[in-house]
């Protein structure tokens, strides 16, 4: 884990295993944060911003640091994509070209470090000045899931970078490997010791102990419902501040006059992609009964001749999901489908690598 600019192991020396999906086969050894090392996380994240030099940068200067971010995770996206893809199973193009893709965040955020601004409204008291003064927060806990931790990662570390803030980011335990890898470039870039701060470990103690501690000013969480309601609990006692970004079940919308073809292109690019394993994936289809038959006719021809394999080989056009836990609430809900009177078109069972 990265706290205070330094790379340690566990409080109690607790680990956990990274499974690679696609192999099944244990590649990465994790530390399990205990409530004391994420304790230390915050504490450094919280002198960091009090004491550190950080916070005598200028907007410009914390521009640099995230430019120089930003072009470090570019010159490393091939071997962050790799890493990514061997925890998730997601597909290596599209992990190598997401990794790529992100240093763009990164080099937005650099360009706006130094652009924050607000408004000030006039008031009518000749003997008043008026002024507005943007000031950071102070610590930011963010919680993130393990399908796009570099993705969401960038869209929680370059804000809170820009505006002056540290942070202290709580990676998925289902996949941190490349979040910790990311986190070798933090130094790199120039980015003071306990500015940003990487801790792993599951929900309890790792994810609690971080939102309920009242050493931070804001949470940021990205993930399910059930876990946010622990985290909106948590955020409470010390009138945190809070932004949740939860699953979504994202309707796919085919009229009578679409262009079928390219529709059904869409709607399977948009549920296959990552696997189904993404917020915003295509989950729910609602098709116009005109072109109803048809749409599902072509549908089925193009999902049967998905490739599925290795998602490191360029031909493999979906891996494994994430975890066998994922595998088993597939099936669950497939069976439940078919109880309610639900028609299997195509699939509907595990599927063979190749296939």
């Amino acid at each position: 884990m990265l706290i205070d600019g330094e790379w340690v192991a566990a409080g109690d020396g607790g680990t956990f295993t990274s499974i690679n999906p696609a192999t099944g086969e244990k590649w990465a050894v994790i530390p399990e944060a205990t409530a004391e090392d994420v304790d230390c996380a915050v504490r450094a994240a919280h002198r960091a911003f009090l004491m550190g030099p950080w916070g005598k940068m200028s907007a410009t200067q914390r521009g640099h640091c995230l430019r120089r971010l930003a072009d470090l995770l570019a010159a490393q996206s091939e071997a962050l994509g790799e890493i990514e893809t061997r925890d998730t199973g997601k597909l290596f193009a599209e992990t190598r070209w997401q990794a790529k893709y992100i240093s763009e965040f990164y080099h937005f955020f650099a360009g706006a470090a130094d652009k924050i601004h607000g408004e000030t409204l006039p008031i009518d008291k000749p003997d008043m000045f008026v002024f507005t003064n943007r000031e950071p927060l102070g610590v930011i806990a963010a919680v993130v899931p393990w399908n796009s931790q570099l993705f969401l990662a960038a869209v929680k570390i370059g804000p809170a970078l820009a505006a002056g803030n540290t942070i202290v980011m709580k990676a998925s335990e289902h996949a941190p490997a490349a979040l910790l890898e990311f986190g070798k470039l933090i130094a790199q870039a120039g980015i003071p010791d306990g500015v940003v701060n990487i801790v792993t470990g599951h929900g309890d103690p790792c994810g609690k102990v971080l939102t309920s501690h009242p050493m931070v000013a804001r949470v940021s969480f990205t993930g399910g419902p059930g876990s946010a309601r622990h985290v909106i609990q948590n955020t409470t006692e010390n009138f945190a501040e809070l932004s949740l970004e939860l699953g979504g079940k994202s309707p796919f919308i085919v009229f009578e006059d679409a262009d079928i073809e390219s529709a059904v292109n869409g709607s399977v690019a948009g549920i296959f992609g990552a696997s189904g394993q993404s917020c915003v994936a295509g989950s729910r289809l609602l098709v116009h009964e005109d072109i109803a038959d048809e749409f599902l006719k072509r549908m089925v021809k193009i999902a049967q001749a998905v490739t599925i394999g290795d998602p490191m080989a360029g031909e493999t056009e979906m891996g494994p999901l994430c975890t066998y836990g994922q595998l088993e609430n597939i099936e669950r809900e497939v069976a439940r489908a078919v109880e309610e009177g639900a028609q299997v078109l195509s699939g509907g069972k595990r599927a063979n690598a190749g296939s």
